[in-house]
């Protein structure tokens, strides 16, 4: 294909249209449903759509790097090497990412690519309920493992236009039962809509700094998470060594359990409260993950004290 004609493709309308939701919620479903199937890593997925806009020709080798495989980077551009003469006019390329999406952060990578090329955006979050999903995957021939679901249902953000204004053209799925006829009809609305109102190349500094936040307070949460498992380590290898009895013990790491998770979601929430709009390279990360497992690790001394005293009391 000559790069005039490669030109012409590459100016059709674009639209990145984002599936987000549980795992099993139905997102490669309904991309089967669209007659497109893509799910792969995020990170090289985005780093696959970005070279082959920027590309001065077309190639049927896959993008450096990417990591993709080759037969899925032919999926997606079969259709743009097909002659011209077979194509429609201007046919409008859509890209369905297919990937969990929990965070905002996540998300908001794809919108700042789609902003940077002035392309169509859009996300469709597909809600199932965590029994339907748990079930689904456990007849996958590759199932998820059950704790990861139950993990990712206590960190999935769904998309919130009254909280981040680029989300707003975003449409909620109610997947528990099948996808319909009318909610693929809603999904190709949404899209024909993000088709018709490109992202525009001035980029919202407040819309940045927000997701910076976000992207600064998951890690600052990630590596206190680690910091709290090693603690409760620690914390149970000492219980063992001073003869703490079976059953305070299960009762002791089911009580570490539960406080990690509470602790977990009150800093990540109070990071995002008291933290002002700054670049995640100004924050001390480690500062604040130290300080962070110096709390807990007092409250873990206070759980293990209860228990100990009511032994004793028993």
């Amino acid at each position: 294909m000559a790069a005039e004609e490669v030109g012409s493709v590459c100016r059709a309308s674009v639209c990145l249209c984002v599936l987000c939701g549980l795992p099993a919620a139905g997102k490669s479903t309904l991309a089967r449903r669209m007659h497109t199937e893509w799910k792969l890593h995020r990170q090289a997925v985005l780093h696959c759509i970005e070279q082959f806009l920027q590309r001065s020709e077309i190639q049927l080798e896959t993008p450096s790097s990417s990591g993709i495989s080759i037969a899925a980077w032919e999926q997606c551009i079969g259709a743009l090497m097909e002659p011209e003469d077979l194509k429609v006019d201007q046919t409008p390329l859509i890209f369905l990412l297919d990937d969990n999406f929990y965070y905002p952060s996540m998300r908001y990578e794809v919108c700042q690519l789609a902003r940077k090329h002035s392309l169509g955006f859009c996300q469709v979050y597909l809600q199932c309920d965590l029994e339907s999903c748990i079930s689904r995957n456990q007849n996958r021939s590759q199932p998820v493992p059950t704790e990861v679901i139950l993990e990712m249902v206590k960190r999935l953000e769904s998309p919130n236009p009254q909280k981040n204004s680029w989300e707003i053209n975003s449409i909620t799925l109610n997947t528990t039962g099948t996808v319909s006829k009318c909610d693929i009809q809603r999904v190709m609305e949404l899209i024909s809509a993000a088709l018709s109102n490109p992202l525009s190349l001035a980029e919202d500094s407040k819309e940045q700094k927000e997701a910076d936040r976000l992207k600064c307070a998951n890690s600052v949460v990630h590596q206190a998470d680690q910091a709290c498992r090693r603690l409760i380590s620690e914390t149970m290898k000492t219980a063992r060594e001073n003869q703490v009895p079976p059953e305070s013990m299960r009762y002791l790491a089911a009580e570490l359990s539960e406080s990690k998770a509470i602790f977990l979601h009150n800093l990540r929430k109070r990071f995002l409260q008291e933290v002002p709009f700054i670049q995640e390279e100004e924050i001390n990360v480690e500062h604040v993950v130290k300080r962070a497992a110096e709390n807990f690790k007092q409250d873990t001394k206070e759980i293990v004290f209860r228990i100990i005293n009511n032994d004793k009391k028993a």
